[in-house]
């Protein structure tokens, strides 16, 4: 209203400045009165009038009119001296505070920023029109969040100088409760079936965390979504919703909701086709589709197999294919679907480009690539490129992105943007551990050594279970084609005992080349050659067993041996995999000039499922199995053994602690070992970025059993008895830190023996679960 009185003001004015001025005429000069805080250059880039220009009543008119739309004024005053135009301007007041009262739910930063950004904050000129509309803003948020009682008042007071104070008060209210969920119509599902596929759900005990019982309009809109959507796949084609009405009390507290529905009849598949140009094989195409005749027709497998169809089509090259489904109602209640394909033309790769990695060089992203420039785009190549690099473990995320090439219909543009994270980890400590008490430990370990791809680790550590100089390196590239090739070498000083073992100490020292082949993308075979030198000690209360194969085989041993291995590994990333599987077998076998005559076989498996589309629930199962036995007279030598209990396999249990024992009652370990773990992986609460976090729970089962008992061994008994198998269960959580992971569990026994030994609290750092 002020502005048309301003204009009106502005129009008397010129009327009558017009009787004792002819016009148009020529501006020589304009002059600008009132100004305190706008800066007159606001004002001329808002007047579009210059010195110099030929000015008519109109141009005038609206000259001024934009000049108020500025918003920054609230009167204008234009008079004329000869040809000087002047321009007499009252100023907006400024805001010098802003008061805020009755909030609660949203903090009063936020508040602040929300004024912010829309264009009112402390020092800035007052607009009427802004405060009305945030007032508006506000009333909508509160609403979302069920708190239809919500009312905000604002006050404007006059400060001197032309400034003003705004006061906003706020009444957050009540949130207002669903008290009924009613459905109308349906008599194929129950009420409760149907309800179960709402979001909105009545109040319960665990609402205040739950937020159950809060109505919002979008979880309405998604849940009537799913509402259509269940009956579509269950063959109801004609299914509608004819009203969803949502009732709320005058005291504005309680909410009630009713749905009415039309559910039709059940339809079923009659045939289904495909038409259009065949560039891939028809039967091809059709083995794709999973919606068959005599099926109860689904929207949701029509939709599947469009899909398929695409990713079909894109997996030849045809990237901007058009799959139409279109499905034809018939009087006997049945379906006939037809799929339209419009592939296109086949598509290529003009260009990939690498975004985001700062270390890693450039030809270690494109060597793990399928998907080739200038070559023929594949919807398959580009994916399994992606799952490549997730894989390496180099990176935190990996994301690509197809976009077609401007003023082409058959060319893109790839960028696999990826975010790099610590692939190894430094230590330079004195520490301590759960297992080994003090440490001194000088070490390192770089999946990714100088953002070259090569493994290379080093350790110098000291601690009362263990002395260890160590040396590794791995080409994973030995050759282009993928061919690896390693070689470690090594001294090491164990004290058994230390570690919950039987009472001897070892001294090793050995090395070894490794080479790997590529069978596929997923697949590897590995051959390696070792030679090691190991010599026991005893002390007076070494175990009679460990005194007997001393004296028939000696303490001193000088090892050959060769170990053969295969892996397939379809996990979709190097760390906290959610998808897939992976799975390695390995013979170790002394070869014939070595003190040593025995083989060693293992087998380790994982295997994830997630629960949900956003993979944040996951179940994963893990199992290891392993057997070692001599060969001819030998016996097998005992420090060979396998062990059981601890973080790496049965939790809660106390690290090594399981299976047969030596004649003084200390862990002897045996030649077969048995474990595996469920877990149930959650997303980790109260924490921002969950992506460097797994939290789990999780049941293991497993033990360790002798089948060459030695005649001293009292506790051993030559055979398997899966009844011996230890059980827990337990919670754990795993963290991806700067220096590397860490890993917690708290594990519960749940068949634990009077000898064993129990622990609830485990942790480790270096390992992941």
């Amino acid at each position: 209203m002020k502005r048309k009185l301003g204009l009106f003001f502005v129009s008397m004015l010129w009327m009558a400045q017009a009787q004792a001025a002819a016009l148009p005429f020529e501006v020589n000069d304009i002059q600008l009165e009132g100004l305190q805080r706008v800066e007159p250059g606001i004002v001329f880039r808002h007047f579009p009038v210059n010195a110099g220009d030929s000015l008519t009543r109109d141009q005038l008119s609206d000259a001024v009119r934009e000049l108020f739309g500025s918003g920054y004024f609230a009167d204008i005053e234009v008079e004329r001296t000869g040809d000087v135009l002047v321009l007499k301007l009252k100023e907006r007041p400024s805001v010098a505070l802003i008061n805020i009262e009755g909030n609660d739910i949203i903090k009063e930063e936020q508040l602040l920023a929300g004024l912010k950004q829309s264009g009112l904050q402390e020092g800035d000129v007052f607009r009427r029109a802004a405060l009305d509309q945030i007032r508006l803003d506000l009333l909508r948020v509160y609403t979302s969040q069920g708190r239809y009682g919500a009312n905000i008042t604002t006050d404007v007071e006059p400060l001197s100088g032309n400034r003003v104070q705004l006061n906003i008060n706020i009444n957050e209210g009540q949130e207002s409760t669903i008290q009924h969920i009613n459905i109308v119509g349906n008599t194929v599902f129950t009420d409760e079936e149907l309800k179960e596929l709402f979001s909105l759900k009545l109040p319960n005990f665990w609402s205040f965390y739950t937020k159950d019982g809060q109505y919002a309009r979008e979880k309405m809109t998604g849940d009537l979504e799913r509402l259509r959507s269940w009956y579509f796949d269950h063959g109801y084609a004609n299914f509608s919703i004819d009203s969803a009405q949502v009732s709320i009390t005058p005291d504005k507290e309680n909410i009630y909701i009713t749905v009415s529905i039309s559910e039709g009849e059940q339809f079923s598949v009659r045939d289904v086709s495909v038409a259009g140009e065949m560039v891939v094989p028809q039967d091809v195409l059709e083995s794709a589709i999973t919606l068959e005749p005599g099926q109860i027709f689904s929207r949701e497998k029509m939709t599947r197999s469009q899909d398929k169809l695409v990713r079909l089509l894109g997996d030849e090259g045809y990237m901007f294919a058009n799959v139409s489904p279109v499905p034809e109602l018939h009087d006997d209640n049945t379906v006939s679907v037809k799929y339209f394909l419009e592939p296109g033309k086949r598509t290529y790769v003009r260009r990939i480009s690498i975004k985001g990695n700062t270390r890693t060089a450039d030809e270690v992203v494109r060597r793990e690539l399928e998907q080739m420039e200038a070559g023929i785009a594949s919807t398959r190549d580009i994916e399994r490129s992606k799952t490549r690099l997730d894989k390496t473990g180099y990176f935190k995320t990996v994301n690509v992105e197809t976009r077609p090439v401007p003023g082409t219909d058959d060319q893109v543009d790839l960028e696999y943007t990826v975010e790099e994270q610590q692939s190894g980890q430094f230590t330079a400590s004195i520490g301590f551990s759960q297992n080994d008490g003090i440490i001194v430990d000088l070490g390192g370990q770089q999946d990714n050594f100088l953002g070259s791809g090569k493994k290379v680790g080093f350790n110098i550590s000291n601690s009362s279970t263990r002395t260890e100089y160590s040396f590794n390196y791995l080409d994973p590239y030995y050759t282009v084609d993928g061919v690896s090739r390693g070689f470690d070498v090594y001294f090491r000083e164990r004290d058994y005992e230390e570690d919950d073992i039987s009472s001897y100490t070892a001294d090793e020292a050995g090395g070894g080349v490794t080479f790997g082949y590529p069978i596929d993308d997923y697949q590897r075979l590995s051959f390696s050659g070792d030679i090691e030198f190991i010599k026991l000690n005893t002390f007076p209360q070494t175990a009679q067993e460990v005194r007997d194969y001393i004296d028939k085989e000696g303490n001193n041993f000088l090892n050959w041996k060769l170990t053969a291995g295969w892996s397939d590994n379809r996990l979709n990333r190097g760390f906290f995999p959610t998808r897939g599987y992976a799975q390695g077998a390995s013979v170790e076998i002394s070869i014939p000039g070595s003190d040593l005559a025995y083989m060693q076989a293992n087998y380790r498996n994982k295997w994830y499922q997630p629960m949900n589309d956003d993979e944040t629930w996951v179940v994963g199962l893990r199992g290891r199995l392993g057997y070692g036995d001599s060969f001819g007279d030998n016996a097998y030598p005992f420090f060979k053994h396998f062990y059981a209990g601890g973080l790496k396999n049965v939790r809660g249990f106390a690290n090594n602690s399981l299976g047969p024992q030596d004649s003084n009652g200390d862990p002897f370990g045996g030649n077969l070992l048995m474990t595996g773990s469920a877990e149930l992986i959650f997303p980790m609460p109260f924490v921002g970025d969950k992506s460097a976090w797994r939290s789990l729970v999780f049941m293991d089962a497993g033990n360790v059993y002798s089948t060459d008992c030695l005649s001293s061994q009292a506790s051993c008994d030559n055979k398997v008895d899966l009844g011996d198998l230890r059980y827990s269960v337990g919670l754990g959580v795993s963290w991806l830190t700067p220096i590397g992971p860490l890993s917690i569990s708290l594990g519960m026994p749940l068949n634990d023996k009077d000898d064993d030994d129990t622990e609830v609290f485990q942790f480790a750092l270096g390992q992941t679960f």
